[in-house]
């Protein structure tokens, strides 16, 4: 059954937001949104369609059977009204009982536009349910009800809670890293908006092939790897989706990718905690993720928002690497915390997950990223750090292993 619920009338026309003060906005939306529960349930796994307009929120929802949409709209309207969300839609969708329980159809919903005229419009118009949609009774997927890739073993996402901290370089390291200790390895650029693969590889110019309507990834020193940037015409042509769009971009690769016979496939995650981090969740069967941060302040925050984000959509925490830990100064030799001490081991006590790995803050690191050659391709002094990563995943991935569905087709 489908019902629209608004929080409040609309404000009177504002001027219009920077693309900053948008950004702000969205990120506080997207936490709140993570943050509140219905009974011990994130809401966020319940999402299936969001959109945002301005000061409305339009969200699809598939609740559980004993859910208040109205309780949850008002709610949401007060914690998401000092963000400048002043209108909610709501989209809701109920199972439908139990057996015994009387009608197959879900309860009856009032069908309102305000929820302060609700009770008046549902007195004016009493037949104003009769038209309704078949009950859904299967509720969103979650991880534990998805089967494992047939050809993938493990699926490993890199992730952080902000940008700038280093993670696409360290996703491409870890994975050569993982190919050299003789593993099958491929990489699969989730950086919808800003993907770096390609030119991290050095196959920027390579375009994939298409092979019985599947992709065919681009072999990048050996690796599978498969993004957006594949796709693009140019390094400058920006990607300008909005999330529904971009999270299908994602599927897309994944699904109709003719991935070869891998024992890891590793995921480049977009920074924070959005469409895409939730349709992964929701989808992809992860087996374990990988925080990367540096040890400031601020870049923890938003660290141990990430690792709150894969503990509710029930994604293990493989550990987390501490990158730009120290740097020693080429010409002096002195070394310095420039972002400071700690952080890394302060989030994996915090919540018991291993502490990786800390690397250092080193020119050389980013240079050999920027011509397409990585550090561990080139074998260079910083190699055996991320190295040492990848052993200590492979020390204790077995355990989060799936179970594979040899049955799965495409």
């Amino acid at each position: 059954m489908v019902a629209m619920f608004n929080f409040m009338k609309k404000n009177p026309t504002k001027k219009p937001e920077t693309p900053e003060q948008r950004a702000a906005r969205d990120s506080a939306v997207d936490k709140v949104l993570l943050g509140y529960e219905v009974g011990t349930v994130s809401i966020a796994t319940m999402i299936t369609g969001l959109n945002r307009e301005g000061s409305q929120l339009t969200l699809d929802l598939r609740l559980p059977q004993n859910s208040k949409p109205e309780t949850i709209q008002q709610e949401l309207g007060q914690l998401l009204h000092p963000h400048g969300i002043t209108t909610i839609h709501m989209n809701v969708r109920l199972p439908a009982p139990g057996k015994g329980a009387g009608s197959t159809l879900p309860k009856p919903m009032p069908k309102t536009t305000n929820a302060m005229d609700s009770q008046s419009n549902a007195a004016a118009n009493p037949d104003s349910n009769n038209n309704v949609e078949p009950p859904i009774t299967k509720a969103a997927p979650t991880q534990s009800s998805l089967a494992a890739h047939p050809r993938i073993r493990h699926i490993i996402v890199v992730a952080s809670g902000k940008g700038g901290v280093g993670k696409s370089t360290t996703t491409v390291n870890i994975a050569l890293a993982l190919q050299k200790l003789g593993n099958r390895v491929g990489v699969l650029d989730a950086d919808i908006y800003g993907p770096s693969m390609p030119t991290m590889l050095g196959v920027a110019d390579v375009k994939p092939q298409l092979e019985n309507e599947q992709f065919v990834p681009v072999d990048a020193h050996g690796m599978a790897m498969l993004s957006i940037g594949s796709l693009l015409d140019g390094d400058n042509t920006p990607v300008a989706w909005r999330g529904p769009k971009a999270t299908g971009a994602l599927m897309q690769l994944y699904n109709q990718t003719n991935w070869p016979q891998l024992d890891y496939l590793v995921i480049d995650m977009p920074p924070g905690t959005g469409d895409i981090q939730l349709t992964l969740a929701q989808r992809i069967p992860v087996t374990g993720a990988v925080i990367v941060t540096t040890p400031q302040h601020v870049a923890l925050l938003d660290a141990q928002k990430g690792v709150e984000m894969f503990n509710k959509t029930n994604i293990p925490v493989l550990g987390v690497v501490e990158n730009m830990a120290l740097h020693t100064c080429s010409n002096c030799n002195h070394t310095e915390a420039i972002f400071g001490t700690g952080g890394g081991e302060f989030i994996a006590e915090q919540y018991h997950v291993p502490l990786l790995g800390q690397l250092p803050l080193a020119s050389s690191i980013r240079a050999q990223v920027d011509k397409g050659e990585p550090s561990v391709l080139a074998d260079d002094e910083f190699a055996p750090y991320y190295l040492s990563i990848a052993k200590n995943i492979e020390a204790n991935i077995n355990k989060f292993a799936k179970p594979v569905d040899d049955k799965r087709i495409f």
